[in-house]
């Protein structure tokens, strides 16, 4: 059936208007005023509410082994809390180990998502060990529909990677037209200070923080950038947390380096002093990077608002309390990160745009079109277009409510933003056309979601 969207007031990265949307074959058709529509097209009232395109999620979590455990969600949770936070499509981390087969861990994430993700979904590539199969099985994956890689510069002997195997992952995307994503600390570093604190008897979570300090995250982008520098390659840092790598990163963009920056909504709203916490409750706030002094918030705020910070996304990975008590006696045994898909357009829009100076422009741009342009996705995704899918987000900016673990469909139970306060919320999101939330409420296909398959485009 056609869906009529009227009247609301459409908000796009360069455009606010108020108008009507056509929608047919999961497309948008029409924009325009009182549109004149077949008598069983189905038509929602948008009066007084934004119209925003579906937001992307650039950065999560949904499978993943990790540290002993698993992360909690499932393909089917995850996406349906992303639709009611208004995220319509989210690019997932397919992270298998230096010790796993990389093309048999990218067929197991993409088995673990086929038929169970009721929004739209890719990922990116993790390069964990550059060896003699490693080149033919990316450019396997490439040709499959994935447009760009992950390293990280930590976790060594896990997921880590050393400065030779960055180097040919580099050369081989810059050959490829692939952006690589990575995470920016230094592991080395990281390991000698775990082991000293560990060794001085300091095992709380308050002591995950100084285990790899605002200078290591530092020295790991600057490393990055000097790599993308070398080798010509696009490159593009994930969860960016501190004003020292802030500064870093924006340099190199400075001088020319291809390199795009991302941070994640706790680094805007939550610090160090909340995973200072006794026990478990320090242990809920364990990510990485850690969070960091209150003092990072307004450079990170600031960069945002003038685009040096490209996008916002979440790192949304939930362990439960159990999980996290498995590092009761060790910092270095919690389970590393935090739920936030369900969150964080709603945090970004209060704390931004709402009550802070973002613009609203900046907001659309920074939560989904830029991640759209970055990923291969724009214009079918990022923007509401004639010819783009129809993935739209009715947003009432008058609801005013709390978040609460009590109320969330993220499967875990605590949320590390209980109890802030929430200016608007989406009241109504479609995928490809398709109704998915109405009245905030999961109401839709929950197997809806397709895997996106996108084109290198960064040669």
């Amino acid at each position: 059936m056609a869906l009529l969207i009227k009247s609301g007031e459409i908000i796009t990265a360069d455009s606010r208007y108020v108008a009507d949307i056509y929608i047919e074959d999961q497309t948008i058709t029409r924009i325009g005023v009182n549109l004149e529509t077949p008598p069983d097209t189905e038509v929602i009232d948008a009066t007084g509410k934004f119209v925003f395109p579906g937001f992307i999620d650039p950065h999560v979590h949904v499978y993943l082994p990790f540290m002993a455990t698993f992360a909690k969600d499932t393909h089917t949770t995850a996406s349906q809390a992303a639709l009611i936070g208004g995220t319509t499509t989210f690019i997932e981390m397919c992270c298998p180990s230096r010790n796993d087969d990389a093309l048999e861990g990218y067929r197991l994430w993409k088995e673990k998502a086929a038929g169970s993700s009721a929004c739209d979904y890719s990922f990116h590539m993790s390069v964990t060990k550059f060896d003699e199969q490693t080149e033919s099985q990316l450019r396997e994956i490439v040709a499959d529909g994935i447009s760009s890689f992950k390293i990280f510069l930590s976790y060594k002997n896990f997921f880590g990677v050393d400065d030779g195997e960055m180097y040919q992952t580099m050369m081989l995307a810059k050959e490829l037209g692939v952006i690589v994503t990575a995470h920016c600390e230094n592991a080395e570093l990281v390991g000698q200070l775990q082991a000293k604190l560990m060794s001085e008897g300091k095992t709380g979570p308050e002591w995950h923080e100084p285990s790899r300090p605002e200078a290591v995250e530092a020295e790991g982008t600057q490393r990055f950038a000097t790599f993308l520098e070398t080798t010509g390659a696009t490159g593009y840092i994930v969860h960016l947390s501190c004003a020292p790598a802030l500064e870093r990163a924006m340099a190199a963009k400075s001088r020319g380096v291809p390199i795009f920056i991302e941070s994640v909504i706790p680094h805007f709203l939550l610090d160090k002093t909340y995973a200072e916490r006794g026990g478990v409750e320090g242990a809920k706030f364990v990510m990485s990077p850690p969070l960091r002094d209150k003092r990072n918030h307004k450079p990170l705020w600031d960069a945002l608002e003038q685009g040096f910070i490209d996008t916002v996304g979440t790192d949304h990975c939930p362990f439960d309390v159990m999980q996290k008590a498995m590092g009761a006696s060790a910092f270095t045994a919690i389970p590393n990160g935090i739920p936030a898909i369900e969150d964080r357009v709603n945090l970004l829009y209060t704390y931004g745009v709402s009550r802070g100076s973002l613009d609203i422009h900046r907001f659309v741009d920074a939560a989904s079109t830029k991640s759209a342009k970055l990923f291969g996705l724009f214009p079918k995704k990022g923007t509401i277009a004639v010819g783009s899918d129809a993935d739209l987000v009715i947003y009432d900016p008058a609801y005013r409510g709390v978040i609460s673990s009590a109320t969330q469909t993220v499967n875990n139970d605590y949320n590390g933003f209980e109890g802030m306060e929430i200016d608007g919320k989406p009241s109504i999101v479609t995928v490809r056309g398709v109704v998915q939330v109405r009245d905030g409420k999961f109401t839709g296909d929950a197997a809806r979601g397709e895997f996106l398959r996108r084109k290198p485009q960064h040669f």
